[in-house]
């Protein structure tokens, strides 16, 4: 017989080994572990309000402003992104297919289109003062008698994760950081902008602002290619099409001769240049700079360790005359002076940095023996003045609500994809090309301002000099400077300047 003790420890066994779920009811999923429900898809809503300007002639511009998202979808009526854009059409128009439009966008990669919109294309502007008088906040909007609304229809873009555009929730924004995913989405965004508004056959430019630039030149090229869509022009605002010209990279020496001008316009601003040079006009000395750069200094920086010290020697001078820096500097530096560098040393003994996007503006560090600058003091002066005028705007003027943050110039899009340009500098101008090759209606405007470090106008006449090699693509190309940086519009007389230039360039339709 089995004892009692034996059969209770079988028991107590067989209990041990039974899953949970046979000893008790299943208990319910928590909340947070059940499925979820997908997120309803975004809306499309526009804000649509009324307005006038007046413009420099004293003609009053009807307007109607569209302040709204736009869904790009799969061909399936999947959602993927939301993009907010701002577009602006002038009223009384009988006939809106013979009315130009330009879809304008800036740069970063992770700007918004703030840049041109308020600062020289829109019906607005921001008033933000210039270098050597900045008021403070709060910054407000005034008229812009410059704007371009005048010749043309505008519509300022916002690339997704920029401004209020978003991916949506089952959509990863990662997809659209990246040179071809970016254009790709952009380029749906002005074929769906177009369809929807009847304007396939009005005259279409496009408007970019530094990466804006890069962006534009790709889109030109993929507008044709993929949607059938033949540009009348590109304008190119703080140009950089080839990124070779502007990466000081060891065994690169391309930037030091491109940006060489530059430095020696910051320098005569500053009054930095040796008395002879101050005292000539900028562009007499600039043109004396650039044959130096693109003669002697190019051949001594590609000797290398085979330039003769006498040679050297010589260089070293030219190149202190020409930048302000002192000769041991530049013979310390190799005889190349990288950008980072520059702005630091130049006003050192003053305690002061210049600016990265225009060099007419100066900034104090905390340690002002350090090698490189904490900020760029151009970019803190314009930053809070555009952001709080658009938030402003936007809300007040154009009645478009969002709690979303509206990104200005962001992070998030980080790391940024350079496709098929991995492991190698990214060149646009190639795409640029292409589409002028096989669209010989295609002009093409650059502007470039003397005082801009970001993209400097030397390297851009070097990318647009290297665009094919037939005569005719530098014909269709105009190329004007101005006297001041990146933004060359925050100077008023430049963006007096640049909006007439602009409007010229759209006036000239063949």
């Amino acid at each position: 017989m089995v004892n009692r003790s034996t059969l209770l420890i079988a028991l107590i066994l067989t209990l041990a080994v039974v899953p949970a779920s046979a000893q008790e009811p299943a208990a319910a999923k928590p909340a947070a572990a059940r499925e979820k429900p997908a997120a309803p898809a975004p809306e499309e809503r526009t804000a649509v309000t009324r307005h006038h300007v007046v413009a420099d002639d004293g003609r009053r511009i009807d307007y109607t402003a569209t302040a709204g998202t736009l869904l790009l979808k799969k061909e399936d009526g999947t959602p993927r992104a939301s993009i907010f854009y701002i577009a602006y059409t002038r009223d009384g128009e009988s006939d809106r297919t013979a009315r130009p439009v330009t879809f304008s966008f800036n740069g970063g990669p992770g700007s918004s289109s703030v840049w041109l919109h308020l600062g020289v294309l829109g019906p607005r502007r921001v008033i933000m003062g210039d270098a050597g008088a900045l008021p403070g906040p709060p910054w407000r909007v005034g008229a812009n008698e410059q704007t371009l609304l005048d010749v043309s229809d505008l519509v300022f873009i916002d690339p997704v994760s920029t401004g209020y555009s978003r991916a949506v929730p089952e959509e990863e924004a990662k997809s659209f950081h990246g040179l071809e995913e970016d254009v790709e989405a952009v380029g749906e965004f002005i074929r769906l902008w177009v369809t929807r508004n009847q304007r396939w056959g009005s005259p279409k430019y496009l408007i970019g602002e530094s990466y804006g630039t890069t962006r534009a030149a790709a889109l030109s090229d993929h507008l044709q290619g993929r949607h059938g869509m033949y540009l009348n022009g590109v304008m190119l605002i703080s140009s950089i099409l080839d990124f070779q010209t502007a990466r000081f990279e060891t065994g690169n020496d391309l930037p030091y001769v491109l940006f060489l001008p530059t430095y020696t316009a910051t320098a005569a601003y500053h009054g930095k240049l040796p008395t002879d040079l101050q005292q000539r006009e900028l562009r007499e000395t600039l043109a004396e700079v650039e044959e130096f750069a693109l003669g002697e200094y190019a051949t001594a920086l590609m000797k290398g360790n085979d330039l003769p010290a006498a040679e050297s020697a010589r260089i070293a001078e030219r190149v202190s005359r020409y930048t302000g820096l002192s000769r041991e500097y530049v013979e310390r530096s190799n005889l190349r002076i990288r950008i980072d560098r520059f702005v630091k040393e130049l006003l050192r003994d003053r305690r002061l940095t210049a600016g990265r996007l225009d060099s007419r503006f100066t900034g104090r560090d905390l340690d002002a023996a350090g090698e490189r600058y904490e900020y760029d003091p151009s970019y803190a002066a314009i930053q809070g003045s555009y952001t709080g005028a658009l938030l402003d705007y936007v809300r007040g003027d154009l009645r478009f609500e969002s709690d979303l943050p509206y990104e200005i110039l962001t992070g998030r899009v980080r790391p940024w994809s350079y496709g098929n340009f991995e492991n190698r500098y990214v060149n646009v101008a190639e795409h640029l090309r292409r589409a002028m090759a096989q669209n010989p209606g295609l002009r093409v405007f650059v502007a470039s301002g003397y005082y801009d470090l970001a993209t400097p106008y030397f390297a851009t006449d070097y990318t647009i000099d290297h665009l094919g090699y037939e005569p005719d693509y530098e014909d269709r190309v105009t190329t004007e400077y101005y006297e001041a940086g990146h933004m060359m519009y925050v100077h008023l007389p430049s963006l007096g300047k640049l909006g007439e230039d602009l409007e010229r360039f759209i006036l000239a339709l063949p």
